[in-house]
């Protein structure tokens, strides 16, 4: 898999190659399934996590619909169970808040890193459990 820059194939935060998070709903900033990520992706759109109740209520409140179907964004509208590619800051924030989604380190990509630390993710990691 290459990714979204053309480069070497993409990695999770783990350093192996990153894994799909999910094709139904088609996630990731570039639909594809994966959390990968470019220079288009301002939101670094990177971490694969487990949508709540309560992620998603965050979120709304935060002016960040994520319930509500987009169809010229190619967004169906999340529920509670769907799997989807966060903006590592909106994830950061949620923790903060205690009301972090689960995660999946092998489908979450390395550039996450940049903003949040392996400890932190895995602190609310599926796949590591």
């Amino acid at each position: 898999m290459r990714d979204a820059r053309g480069g070497s194939s993409a990695r999770n935060v783990l350093g192996g190659e990153l894994v799909c998070c999910c094709k139904s709903p088609a996630t990731g900033f570039y639909r594809d399934g994966y959390c990968n990520t470019g220079p288009q992706d301002a939101g670094l759109h990177t971490v694969c996590a487990r949508m709540t109740q309560a992620f998603l209520d965050f979120s709304l409140a935060r002016g960040n619909d994520l319930v509500t179907p987009r169809a010229e964004f190619m967004f169906p509208g999340l529920k509670p169970g769907d799997r989807w590619c966060l903006s590592v800051a909106r994830w950061k924030e949620a923790a903060a808040a205690g009301v972090a989604p689960p995660v999946w380190l092998l489908a979450t990509h390395e550039r996450a890193l940049d903003v949040v630390s392996l400890e932190d993710l895995a602190k609310h990691a599926l796949d590591l459990q």
